[in-house]
């Protein structure tokens, strides 16, 4: 079956949230529907199942598989998780993760134009973080793209592994009379978007997927292009 694509597992981290879980299965639905000539299957690194090495393991013996992250960055669960998991059946590969990437920023401004940035407000990136200084880096340079859509400085705060954390890049950047603005850089509702909504910004944009809306066009097309270039 050496003609056969490989399988897309869609490998995200999984939540608790119904929302979160939604919002990706929304993803994973919009992917298969945009190539519906490949077979497309979900997996979760952490809190649900199937794990990506059972996904692996249930794909015919001879069918080649290809590990989508959808994550934002490259941290612990590309560079170790998904690795590992790879190692489990020869001929197995892994994609770039979903970020860095210029359509994400400017996912990110239409967010914050539809919650209603005003010229004088102060963005701050909340982004989840990693002790991976690679992945930090990642961040860094959405945000630097998203200061460029936007005319102007945005921050970023961590809301785990990584300084500074959000709430305290928020307090920072408050100034007499200016709103503190957080654009929400992570992929889905879940356990991090709701600490990003109590950082005590005046605003927090929702998630770049949302189980209210179908997702975005740009999520889908670099979940395909990540998949086509691995």
């Amino acid at each position: 079956m050496s003609g056969t694509p490989p399988v897309l597992v869609a490998a995200a981290h999984g939540t608790s949230s119904p929302a979160g879980r939604s919002a990706i299965g929304g993803l994973v639905a919009a992917v298969a529907a945009r190539r519906a000539d490949l077979t497309v299957r979900a997996a979760f690194v952490d809190v649900q199942q199937p794990d990506p090495e059972a996904v692996l393991a249930s794909l015919p013996r001879d069918a080649p598989a290809r590990l989508v992250p959808l994550l934002l960055s490259a941290g612990y669960h590309v560079h170790v998780d998904l690795a590992r998991a790879a190692q489990s059946v020869p001929g197995t590969t892994v994609a770039p993760a979903l970020g860095p990437d210029d359509r994400l920023a400017g996912l990110l401004h239409r967010r914050l134009v539809t919650a209603g940035l005003r010229d004088d407000d102060v963005v701050v990136l909340g982004a989840a973080g990693s002790s991976e200084p690679s992945a930090v880096e990642d961040c860094e340079t959405v945000a630097a793209s998203l200061a460029r859509l936007l005319g102007r400085s945005v921050t970023t705060g961590y809301l785990s592994a990584a300084e500074p954390k959000l709430a305290d890049a928020v307090a920072a950047q408050r100034l007499p009379g200016r709103r503190v603005v957080v654009a929400t850089y992570l992929l889905a509702p879940g356990f991090f978007a709701d600490l990003a909504a109590r950082s005590g910004a005046d605003i927090v944009t929702p998630p770049l997927l949302t189980s209210e809306e179908p997702a975005p066009a740009e999520l889908v097309e670099i979940v395909v292009e990540r998949y086509l270039g691995a």
